[in-house]
């Protein structure tokens, strides 16, 4: 393993980090982004035992990682009967989410902040089998600390941007010691594998499978809740701008109004990323004209309702299965996109903006397929959402199905590099 000063300074500051850790805890929870009752938690602090046997621990950042997992969790518990998983999030949403779906014998643990006290206490107590990162979130005690004691390292779903490539680049040499600490990773497209070999991780480790939200189980949702809405929707002809970001809103409203003379009866479900914006987002439509209403307040979808402000957690399953037209957000302002493979899986037609770097090789794949269409303003949105007729929906969102169902082989290779490297089912219990 190579050395690296940057990384020894990273460990040194690390080791006496911890007064810093909780003034700055304290402020996210101030701000209402920790969990007060699980706060230990963030300190390496379990509130139940390890369970007996093996066990499997998988990391993932936010919301959209964590819920990639589940299906792939879920096959390995059925392949492993024997086998505990822990999954560790950052964020009280990802939390408050991944709990409604988690598969059985699955536990969630806040990931403790990277310190050395707080760190060594959640290895050991929970003294994993095999320890799994998702995507790109890098925490440079934590891995130093599980590789340290023997426990085998993948780094699954991969995928590293030009942005974070640079960054890294700039501290090479506790990137190159990083990386080498993963026995395997799995990479979701080519230029990560680029990125990756670049700064410094051996060639022979990693392999470019493409993503496992590819793979995914559709998102599930309130089969009741989704008779109800549809029964206000009558037949209404519906369409969806889901994880909408600040300037979009405004842009949706401006293309739902240049729909409107087409289908006067269309109604627009507005799906803001952070559903905490929702009041000030619906305040806004009012004070434009817009006949609005909210779902976080339970305010009825009437048949004069003009834009239905979607402003709640855990829910976009159910606007999927109402809206066959979805836009998807962060890309018509600079965020880079978000996940297209949600409303591949279920059905709806996919439009969106130009900036889709973060998603850049499967909007590529279903534009060539014919499931998605690019809008590069709020005026060329408008005319999309107009021309995209019931039969022309139709077929554009079997076209995106066709693409999403693909990845189910991506699935079968990362769980077969999971079950090589956990201990054999007669060994001793972890």
């Amino acid at each position: 393993m190579g050395r690296s000063l940057g990384l020894a300074l990273y460990l040194g500051f690390s080791a006496l980090a911890d007064g810093l850790a909780r003034r700055r805890l304290a402020r996210r929870q101030a701000a209402g982004k920790e969990d007060p009752a699980r706060l230990n938690e963030r300190f390496g602090v379990a509130a139940c035992p390890r369970p007996a046997g093996p066990l499997a621990w998988f990391h993932a950042a936010s919301v959209g990682e964590a819920l990639s997992l589940i299906a792939l969790i879920r096959r390995l518990t059925e392949a492993r009967p024997d086998l505990s998983v822990l999954v560790t999030t950052g964020t009280t949403s990802s939390a408050a989410v991944f709990a409604d779906r988690a598969p059985p014998r699955t536990l969630h643990h806040y990931v403790p902040v990277d310190t050395a006290t707080a760190v060594r206490g959640f290895l050991d107590h929970w003294r994993p089998d095999l320890a799994v990162w998702t995507e790109s979130e890098f925490w440079p005690r934590l891995m130093h600390e599980t590789h340290r004691r023997g426990i085998p390292m993948l780094l699954i779903n991969a995928r590293m941007s030009e942005t974070s490539f640079r960054r890294w680049r700039r501290a090479r040499g506790m990137a190159r010691s990083l990386l080498r600490r993963f026995d395997l990773v799995l990479a979701q497209e080519a230029a990560t594998e680029a990125f990756l070999t670049r700064l410094g991780l051996p060639g022979d480790r990693i392999e470019t499978i493409g993503t496992l939200k590819e793979g995914a189980a559709p998102l599930p949702c309130n089969e009741a809740e989704r008779v109800r809405l549809a029964a206000q929707l009558g037949t209404r002809p519906a369409w969806l701008a889901a994880s909408t970001h600040p300037g979009e809103e405004e842009a949706c409203a401006a293309a739902h109004g240049r729909a409107l003379p087409g289908a006067r009866r269309l109604v627009l479900i507005l799906a803001p990323r952070h559903p905490e914006r929702g009041s000030q987002i619906a305040a806004d439509l009012r004070a434009a004209g817009w006949v609005v209403a909210r779902r976080a307040a339970d305010e009825p979808l009437t048949p004069q309702t003009q834009i239905y402000v979607a402003d709640t957690l855990g829910e976009m399953g159910l606007w999927f299965r109402l809206a066959p037209v979805s836009f998807v957000g962060g890309s018509l302002v600079p965020i880079g996109g978000h996940n297209p493979y949600e409303p591949a899986a279920l059905g709806s037609a996919i439009l969106h903006g130009p900036n889709v770097r973060n998603f850049a090789d499967i909007y590529a794949r279903l534009g060539a397929a014919g499931g998605a269409r690019l809008v590069r303003s709020s005026a060329a949105l408008g005319d999309a959402v107009a021309e995209l007729t019931p039969d022309r929906a139709a077929a554009m969102a079997r076209a995106a199905w066709a693409v999403s169902t693909a990845g189910a082989e991506v699935t079968e290779r990362t769980l077969a590099a999971l079950l090589d490297r956990l201990p054999d089912p007669a060994g001793p219990p972890g």
